[in-house]
């Protein structure tokens, strides 16, 4: 389930006045054992073959997609079975995979859901504290018996193809970490350390290190420092994001969004906000202030980030209009205007 690329085109699309299919949840009986999909990602970095283990629960139906084209066929045979939990099998791509291609199917009324974190990446379990050990039957055990940790996914719709749009059918995307600018070329970078063996926390120490060196030595033509040309609108208003004057205003040397409320290595960018769908931009900021970045994203200072060209705010939904590629969980998606907004609340399970 992966491409060099994430054309929007290839997307499963949904008739804005079709409603997802209807899912019937039933009841289960005192003691009776859940009904469990699986959509497990043979090309995830952790994933070996042995992840089938399952002794208690026989209930359990287990789907392997090769290709994207394959996941809505996969979902909708598990959500016909009337599945009381959905596991997750694989890393952060898996997951904006399958939610993007089950939105059309589940609509608002998910079941559980559950991951196994077994990608390069895995900010989403690392969110929910769910340990790099867990099993499919930790998964199961915790549907009764653990935890639960509610989460709104961020959801991407280009204006080409949003309601009102010539067609009428809409392509969107669903994901939980997106950005741009340098942080397009930093997951180029954790690519190639990927291949050198750093994953998770290291990925980020590394390209976090690098990117840095790269914005201290280099000039504004920099592409560290250079960033991209954007267009930031807040709110259903789309109130131009400010701008604190340093350096091009049109550019914007980094964009990162993210509902997710922890993030690796102790990150916090976007200071106190926490809840929601939180953005922190930067202006194409001076070397002193980059200087200053690991002390900002520990959270150290807080004070006159905005005339440094740092901003950090929260947002109902905002517009992004870009010339150059952005990232959603690890995948480069193409330049271009969209609307980026929360879907429906979901619930995951945890030890």
């Amino acid at each position: 389930m992966a491409t060099s690329i994430y054309e929007f085109a290839q997307l499963p699309r949904m008739k804005p006045a079709a409603a997802p299919q209807a899912r019937l949840r039933r009841v289960r009986d005192a003691g009776e054992a859940p009904t469990v999909g699986v959509i497990y990602n043979p090309r995830s970095h952790r994933n070996l073959g042995a992840d089938f283990d399952c002794g208690v629960c026989p209930h359990v139906y287990i789907a392997q997609p090769r290709a994207r084209a394959q996941l809505p066929q996969a979902l909708a045979e598990l959500a016909a079975r009337g599945i009381d939990l959905l596991v997750i099998n694989g890393g952060d791509g898996t997951v904006r995979d399958v939610l993007t291609c089950g939105q059309a199917i589940f609509g608002d009324n998910w079941p559980a859901l559950a991951v196994l974190p077994k990608g390069k990446t895995n900010a989403l379990s690392f969110d929910l504290g769910v340990p790099e050990s867990w099993t499919l039957q930790d998964a199961i055990d915790a549907l009764d018996h653990g935890g639960r940790v509610w989460r709104r996914p961020m959801v991407i719709t280009p204006r080409s193809s949003a309601p009102g749009a010539p067609g009428g059918a809409i392509a969107q995307v669903t994901g939980f970490v997106l950005g741009a600018g340098a942080f397009t070329m930093a997951t180029q970078a954790g690519q190639r350390a990927h291949r050198l063996g750093a994953f998770d926390s290291a990925v980020v120490a590394v390209t976090g290190i690098w990117a840095l060196l790269q914005s201290l030595l280099g000039s504004r033509r920099n592409p560290w420092r250079r960033g991209a040309r954007m267009r930031i609108g807040l709110g259903s208003a789309e109130v131009p994001m400010a701008h604190s004057g340093r350096g091009d205003p049109e550019m914007r040397q980094v964009l990162f969004a993210t509902t997710l409320e922890r993030l690796p290595a102790g990150l916090r960018p976007f200071g106190p906000l926490k809840n929601g769908l939180k953005l922190v931009a930067l202006d194409q900021v001076s070397r002193r202030t980059t200087a200053l970045i690991p002390l900002i994203l520990m959270g150290y200072i807080r004070k006159g980030l905005r005339e440094r060209g740092i901003h950090q705010l929260a947002a109902s939904q905002f517009t992004l209009a870009i010339d150059a590629p952005f990232i959603l969980d690890g995948e480069a998606f193409p330049a271009g205007e969209y609307r980026i907004e929360q879907g429906p609340e979901l619930a995951f399970v945890t030890p």
